[in-house]
This record gives C-alpha cells, sequence and structure tokens, in this order.
C-alpha cells in the first residue's frame, strides 16, 4: 500500500515569490518520505470565498492570517504541516512528520516551537514593522492534528473573524492541547544559539533573508544562496 503524501501548506507572498521557491526546492531535496507541497496564496483563497478579512496594516505578509485555515483545507483529517516561506529546509522533513506518530500525539491539537523571541529591531524584510507579543513566531511552523476537537474549531468564519491575538497565541486551544518539537525544526535567524556543528534542520530567516539585498550577510545565508543556485540549475543538472 502506498503511504499518502505528507501535506505541508507554505505561506506564499507576491513580494517573495523566491523565498517560497527555495522554501520547498530545500524542503522537497532532503525528503525521505513523500510530500506534497501547498503554497497558501491569498489571491486564490478570496477567489474561493474562503478569505475574506480586511486588508491589515499589521500584517507583515500575505499569509498573516491565511496559515489558520490548514485543518479546513486538510478537511479536518489527519496531520498537516505550515511553514512560513522564509525557511530554509536543511533536514528531512520525516524527522518533524515523525512527532505527529508519537505515542501521546493525539491528545494535542497543535506542535509547534515555543519559542521565547523579543525581538529588539523595530523593522524587518523589506521595512514592516517588527512587532513583539507573546509567543511571536511559534505559529510560522504549526504541525497541525486537523482532526482535534479543538483543532476543529478553525472554521473559515473564525479565521476570518478572530483577533490576531487569539490566533497567533493559539488561543483556540488549551494550553495542554499545544505541544512542543525542538528549536533545530524553527531556528530563528538572530536570535536562536548556533548549534556547535552543523547547521539546525530549519533556518528561518524572520528578520530577513538572502533574497533581499540588505540581508545578505546573515547566518547560513551562504546555504541559502546555494539552493537558490540548485533551483536556477536545468532540471537535468540538479543534484
Amino acid at each position: 500500500m502506498s503511504v499518502p503524501p505528507f501535506r505541508v501548506y507554505v505561506g506564499w507572498d507576491s513580494r517573495e515569490e523566491i523565498a517560497y521557491d527555495v522554501c520547498r526546492h530545500s524542503l522537497l531535496r532532503h525528503a525521505s518520505i513523500p510530500v506534497d507541497v501547498i503554497p497558501l496564496q491569498q489571491a486564490d483563497l478570496r477567489a474561493r470565498g474562503l478569505y475574506t478579512r480586511d486588508a491589515d496594516p499589521l500584517a507583515s505578509t500575505e499569509f498573516t492570517y491565511t496559515r489558520f485555515l490548514v485543518p479546513h483545507l486538510a478537511g479536518y483529517d489527519g496531520w498537516a504541516l505550515y511553514c512560513d516561506c522564509d525557511f530554509l529546509w536543511t533536514g528531512d522533513i520525516a524527522g518533524l512528520a515523525a512527532f505527529a506518530s508519537a505515542a501521546n500525539a493525539e491528545r494535542y491539537g497543535a506542535l509547534c516551537v515555543q519559542h521565547d523571541y523579543r525581538p529588539t529591531e523595530t523593522t524587518k524584510m523589506d521595512g514592516k514593522v517588527q512587532t513583539s507579543y507573546p509567543r511571536k513566531n511559534w505559529s510560522s511552523l504549526i504541525l497541525f492534528n486537523c482532526g482535534h476537537p479543538q483543532t476543529r474549531r478553525l472554521t473559515p468564519d473564525v479565521v476570518n473573524r478572530e483577533s490576531g491575538a487569539y490566533l497567533h497565541r493559539f488561543q483556540w486551544l488549551d494550553d495542554a492541547a499545544i505541544g512542543a518539537v525542538p528549536e533545530t525544526w524553527n531556528w530563528l535567524e538572530g536570535w536562536s544559539a548556533k548549534p556547535a556543528s552543523g547547521a539546525p534542520h530549519v533556518v528561518h530567516y524572520t528578520r530577513g533573508g538572502p533574497w533581499f539585498a540588505d540581508w545578505q550577510n546573515v547566518d547560513y545565508g551562504d546555504l541559502w544562496l546555494a539552493e537558490a543556485a540548485r533551483l536556477a540549475e536545468p532540471p537535468a543538472a540538479r543534484p
């Protein structure tokens, strides 16, 4: 019997198409399991009537809120992963997906890296305002248990109506229903401590990445640029 692909929804922003492309390419290149990568494109979700929120001046990306539609898009069934597009995967997603099959995983509505991230910068990326709030960056990578009774609260109506605080601070879940995964799966460039050797499994360029002219000299930026170069090669020449 064939194994169904592990579903991965990635935030997509029209200003950062290359970030999405490199994220997807690096994820698939390292994956040892079948993976289905789906871009979360706001325009498409609006056209389908699933996303109707007014524009939010505080939203730094087009996927600020659309990520919370993942359980609905996945049919409230099984597990699905969401991640921002400003990720570089250097590890095998199978290692992260394994947390969803752990003995006690079904008790959780979602799993994430539970950072205590308190940025000092006032701006990020292409001049967007850098805000600080409790549980910041928890929602940048979420393993959704889509069929969990509390995760089912994330209906399109709720996603379109509720506040950013309710959504991004996981207020749709009881605290006991939020599980944790190691920081190596959402390593924050400029904040997280560097490992003694090698690279984290996932590098998150949350302040800005090498696709911006002013963000070339960041930790593991050389790895992102190398991945972008692989992507630019003809398919037959790619490793």
